[in-house]
């Protein structure tokens, strides 16, 4: 499948590139790619290693007269994020991901395209492929589980990488230079509540936004775009202050990193309501078309009819739900005032989930990402969401906290990367500091001295259907990596 693609320039890269896209790899799957990996690498002679948490590491020799160069390390992940469209039939853990070439970029059909990592992990194996480049010693390392929890990074084994030099391939701007990069945690939290029973005069309302563009919590948070869950839970709040209703669902948003697109949540109410029901959303949705009309021109609220749930939340509870929803942090908190357009600290109400349990109770599960290039921030805004929480009594707890990546303006390896882009590329790279969790903060931990850049060709969307990739910055991406394993002023 993808034969197209093997047709791209570079074809050394696409081709790797192609196998990616034919072999399912989401969050928490990637042994198949692994395993698949590891049988090439063999078949080229090359050593592999597997470290105790499932990272895997490819070891390339020097070419012959650069074994004294210091050894680099090119690293990326095997796991893509796992989207589609809701009218699409698409099983991540078995299907391939179907391409189509548009305009000069390559795009997935109604899911995610996996460039974001697997165009920087095809660079690597091209590197390890190709008897054409020169280069000193090469450790190609593949992280897993970087969109679900960076437990890849988190967990990689030290003391195993040998590199002093780190090369990381998963950056979406061609022409930019990353250096630094926001630390962050996840906020998980969890609630059993106990459900009422179902009056004989109610009736299921099913409520649904969607239309929404989504996109990456890091590198688009500060764009203004909308959040399902945000909105869904405006509206809910002002549906319950001028109506009786129950809820008895709610489903919104599927990663903890992805700004919500849809989400859907179930009521049961009068039906002799219903009509004004109607005609409230009706006033609310034209409020909220107008604030987002530049940004999110496709933005939809559905409601239908149908049969009411058996169970639905006690008053009480409800209220102290939609309260602690509608006071957590989403949203760009602060701009960065040492980098001019940086996004200093974030939070993303990613995932919110309602649902009735075998025993009767209604379960409430939510997963929020905040980042910062402040670890002090994104650590206060965790505490202020927990602090939401309590008002509904639910249990909050933290998880895969990372440290950020400090910028260093004057390292060694940022200042031949500049000179060998000016070189290669004929114009200046611009040098910048990344609101999303690249994992060179968390290696750097565990490799103390490791001099780090990131780059990568330019993708646009990821995190969401609309990803694609630019076919010709591709071309420059591979151009510039291989010059950069050539230089010879690493000794």
């Amino acid at each position: 499948m993808n034969e197209h693609l093997a047709d791209l320039e570079p074809s050394i890269v696409w081709r790797h590139f192609q196998t990616l896209c034919n072999t399912p790899r989401p969050s928490y799957k990637e042994a198949a790619l692994r395993d698949k990996l590891i049988r090439w690498a063999e078949s080229k002679q090359l050593a592999t290693y597997v470290d105790p948490v499932g990272n895997l590491i490819i070891r390339k020799p020097a070419t012959r007269g650069m074994e004294d160069r210091e050894g680099v390390v090119l690293q990326g992940h095997l796991d893509m994020v796992a989207q589609k469209d809701a009218n699409i039939e698409h099983n991540f853990e078995y299907d391939p991901i179907k391409t189509q070439i548009i305009d000069g970029w390559v795009h997935a059909i109604g899911t995610t395209l996996g460039a974001d990592n697997g165009i920087g992990v095809a660079a690597a194996l091209a590197v390890l492929d190709s008897e054409e480049i020169e280069h000193g010693p090469i450790e190609a390392l593949f992280t897993i589980e970087e969109e679900s929890s960076l437990r890849g990074a988190l967990q990689l084994e030290e003391g195993i990488l040998q590199g002093k030099i780190l090369l990381n391939l998963d950056s979406e701007d061609r022409g930019d230079v990353y250096i630094g990069c926001a630390g962050g945690v996840d906020i998980n939290v969890k609630k059993a509540f106990n459900a009422k029973t179902v009056v004989d005069d109610q009736i299921g309302v099913t409520l649904r936004i969607d239309g929404l563009k989504g996109g990456h919590s890091g590198l688009d948070i500060h764009k203004g775009r909308a959040s399902a869950n945000v909105l869904l839970i405006r509206v809910l709040n002002a549906l319950q202050d001028q109506f009786e209703l129950s809820l008895t669902s709610f489903n919104g948003g599927t990663l903890r990193n992805a700004i919500a697109r849809d989400a859907i949540a179930m009521l049961n109410v009068n039906h002799l309501v219903f009509a004004e029901i109607e005609a409230a959303l009706e006033s609310l949705l034209n409020d909220i078309k107008n604030e987002y009309s530049q940004v999110e021109p496709d933005l939809r609220i559905k409601l239908s009819v149908g049969s009411p749930a058996e169970t639905a939340l006690d008053k009480d509870d409800q209220i102290a739900l939609l309260a602690s929803l509608n006071c957590a942090p989403h949203g760009v908190m602060r701009m960065s005032i040492e980098l001019e357009g940086v996004t200093e600290t974030s939070c993303n109400l990613g995932v919110i989930n309602l649902e009735a349990d075998n025993s009767g109770k209604l379960i409430f599960s939510s997963c929020l990402l905040t980042r910062s290039l402040i670890d002090s921030a994104f650590e206060n805004i965790a505490n202020k969401a927990k602090s939401a929480f309590l008002l509904c009594g639910a249990d909050v707890s933290f998880d895969n906290g990372y440290p950020g990546w400090k910028p260093d303006a004057g390292a060694r390896l940022l200042t031949q990367f500049l000179k060998v882009h000016k070189e290669s590329m004929g114009y200046d790279a611009n040098v910048k500091v990344i609101h999303a969790g690249l994992e060179c903060g968390i290696i750097g931990a565990k490799y103390p001295g490791m001099e780090m850049v990131s780059f990568g060709p330019n993708i646009r969307g990821a995190h969401s259907p609309s990803e694609k990739l630019e076919i010709r910055s591709v071309a420059d991406f591979w151009v510039l990596l291989k010059s950069l394993l050539a230089m010879t002023s690493i000794k």
